[in-house]
C-alpha cells in the first residue's frame, strides 16, 4: 500500500473531527454597548442577536482614550430581567446582576464580560439557557452618569417542536471614544481569531502527496 493511501484515512478522521470541534466551540458574539452604538435604537423593536448553545456573548464596555472635556463618561450596571423589565427597561424583582462597566478609563483599552450560552453551568452565579428561549438584558447608568437605559434581547436557537413552553425566559459598535464564567477581560483593539484545525488537517490531507 502506498503512503499516501495509508494515510488518507487518518487525515479524514482528523479532519471530521476538527470541524465537529469548532461547531462544539461555538461562535462570539460581540456587543458593544454603549448609548453611541444605533443598534440598541433600531426601529425594528431594540438590539437583538441570535445565538445557539455553546457560543459565547461578549459585552465590551464604554471606553474613553482620554478624559472627556466636557460631560463624564458612561458607567452602569448590567441586568438580566424578565420580558417585563425589558419592555419598561428597569429592574423587577428577581432581577440578576450580571456585570459594572466602571472603568471607562481602562489603561489597556475596552473591559469586556463573557457569557457562555450553555445548558449547564458548574458555577453558582453562571447562567443556564434553553433552546427556543429568549433572554434579555438591560443597563441602568449609574447616578453620576449621562447614559440611558438600553436593552438587549438574546434569542437563543433552537425551539424544540415537541415543547408547548412560551419562548421567554426570566433571569433563572464600537465603545463611545472609539467609535467569565464571569470575568472581566480589558482588551486593546480586537482579539486574534483562534487558529482554526481545520486548517492542520488540511495539511495532514496535502502532506502524504509529496511523499509520491
Amino acid at each position: 500500500m502506498r503512503p499516501m493511501e495509508a494515510l488518507l484515512p487518518w487525515g479524514l478522521l482528523v479532519f471530521w473531527g476538527a470541524l465537529l470541534a469548532r461547531q462544539v466551540r461555538g461562535l462570539r458574539h460581540s456587543v458593544y454597548w454603549n448609548a453611541s452604538n444605533p443598534r440598541f435604537f433600531n426601529s425594528d423593536g431594540g438590539y437583538t442577536i441570535q445565538v445557539s448553545i455553546n457560543d459565547y456573548l461578549d459585552i465590551y464596555c464604554p471606553h474613553y482614550e482620554r478624559a472627556l472635556v466636557l460631560g463624564k463618561p458612561e458607567s452602569f450596571t448590567l441586568l438580566m430581567v424578565n420580558a417585563e423589565g425589558y419592555q419598561g427597561c428597569y429592574e423587577t424583582p428577581g432581577a440578576l446582576k450580571r456585570w459594572e462597566c466602571n472603568r471607562p478609563y481602562a489603561a489597556y483599552g475596552a473591559v469586556r464580560f463573557s457569557e457562555k450560552i450553555q445548558r449547564f453551568t458548574p458555577f453558582s452565579l453562571g447562567i443556564e439557557f434553553q433552546s427556543g428561549r429568549e433572554y434579555y438584558y438591560i443597563s441602568i447608568p449609574a447616578p453620576e452618569s449621562p447614559g440611558q437605559c438600553l436593552k438587549l434581547r438574546v434569542s437563543v436557537c433552537c425551539k424544540a417542536t415537541t415543547t408547548t413552553d412560551p419562548a421567554t425566559e426570566g433571569p433563572k459598535s464600537q465603545p463611545r471614544g472609539r467609535g467569565s464564567p464571569e470575568k472581566a477581560v480589558v482588551i486593546r483593539g480586537r482579539s486574534p481569531a483562534p487558529i482554526h484545525l481545520s486548517v492542520a488537517c488540511l495539511a495532514l490531507l496535502v502532506v502524504p502527496f509529496f511523499w509520491l
